[in-house]
């Protein structure tokens, strides 16, 4: 397999969750619409997966519907992030145009996609073991708080182990292994704000117990992520 291939081959997956920096960088040079087809089809299969899981605690239905959206948000994700991360890019010393951004951002959620794909059957073991939204109130809400600290888990474990995979990308194409690691920082920080705001506006992702089963929340803009986790964390470890 040649690095300046553009055919739709997925043994191309292989080579980029094996993080092989010369392979990589060379389809970072060369814009290859086959190859974004082929990580938009990771991204929906491996989300979906993990979204049907995370969904399926609360009601079936809310896996169906986090089965379509968590690849959704993802996808908007990884648009928005091209855009910061590039101009990130570059002030910190690493020269890279909009296309090459969007390519590296694809091919780190490409990688955690498939990474949250391997993660859904122990995600299910996880919902299956968890008391159900129909037992009593005091076990679902400590269920619910559990849950909603185990999901943060595995996606931060996720999007942490994708952008380290790439940082030999990142060494090979600015030369310096100071500039990557202020890169890799740096998009690690914008894809925390960033992800995090835009799963909190478009939740619910587990489905509260208290609330009806729902595509989105009409109360999308009221709170915060990180509140969120903190208060769960808190109902966990003092209730």
């Amino acid at each position: 397999m040649e690095s300046h291939s553009t055919t739709m081959d997925v043994r191309q997956i292989s080579a980029l969750l094996r993080g092989q920096p010369e392979m990589i960088s060379g389809w970072v040079r060369r814009w290859s619409v086959n190859r974004m087809l082929l990580y938009i089809a990771v991204i929906f299969v491996g989300a979906g997966c993990f979204g049907a899981a995370m969904g399926c605690w609360r009601a079936p239905q809310q896996g169906l519907y986090d089965a379509i959206k968590f690849p959704l948000v993802i996808l908007l994700t990884t648009l928005g992030n091209a855009l910061l991360n590039g101009m990130l890019a570059s002030l910190l010393g690493l020269n890279l145009g909009f296309r090459q951004s969007l390519l590296l951002i694809f091919m780190s959620f490409t990688i955690a996609a498939a990474i949250l794909g391997s993660f859904s059957p122990l995600l299910f073991f996880l919902v299956w073991n968890t008391p159900a939204a129909s037992s009593t109130v005091g076990s679902v809400s400590a269920a619910y708080s559990f849950m909603q600290l185990a999901v943060v888990g595995f996606i931060a474990f996720a999007g942490v182990a994708a952008n380290v995979r790439l940082f030999p990308v990142l060494r090979a194409l600015s030369g310096s292994s100071s500039v990557a690691l202020k890169v890799l920082f740096a998009w690690l920080a914008v894809n925390l704000l960033l992800g995090s705001q835009l799963c909190w506006n478009l939740r619910p992702f587990i489905g509260n117990p208290d609330i009806p089963v729902e595509f989105v929340t009409p109360h999308a803009f009221e709170g915060n992520f990180f509140e969120a986790v903190f208060k769960a964390a808190r109902h966990l470890l003092f209730s």
